[in-house]
C-alpha cells in the first residue's frame, strides 16, 4: 500500500482497511521461536519477473532463517526493469545476498 500513498484511491482505502481489520483480530498472534534450533543461516529469495503489467517491473521476495526460526522477509518491486528472467534473479539473489551479510 505504501506505493500508493501519495494518490491514493478508494479501493485502496478500502485495502487499507481490510489490512487494519485483519492486524486487530491477529494481536495474540506472534511468530514462534525455536530455542533448540541450530545457528545456521538459510536464504531463500524468488521472483516474479515483469509480473507487474503496468509497468513490467519485477518483484522481488526473500526469507532467511536463522536454524529453524525466520528472521527477516521481505517482498518489494523493483526498481528497474529487467530484461530478461536471468537479471531479475540475479537482483532477487544479490538483495538477499545483502540481507545475509
Amino acid at each position: 500500500m505504501a506505493q500508493f500513498m501519495h494518490q491514493p484511491t478508494n479501493e485502496h482505502w478500502v485495502l487499507v482497511k481490510r489490512i487494519l481489520r485483519y492486524l486487530c483480530g491477529t494481536l495474540d498472534k506472534g511468530l514462534l521461536l525455536y530455542c533448540d534450533s541450530p545457528l545456521t543461516l538459510h536464504g531463500f529469495s524468488d521472483v516474479d519477473w515483469a509480473g507487474n503489467k503496468d509497468d513490467y517491473s519485477s518483484t522481488n521476495a526473500y526469507l532467511v532463517y536463522l536454524g529453524r526460526n525466520l528472521v527477516s522477509w521481505s517482498l518489494k518491486k523493483q526498481q528497474i526493469v529487467a530484461r530478461s528472467s536471468t537479471e531479475a534473479e540475479y537482483r532477487s539473489i544479490a538483495a538477499t545476498a545483502v540481507e545475509l551479510r
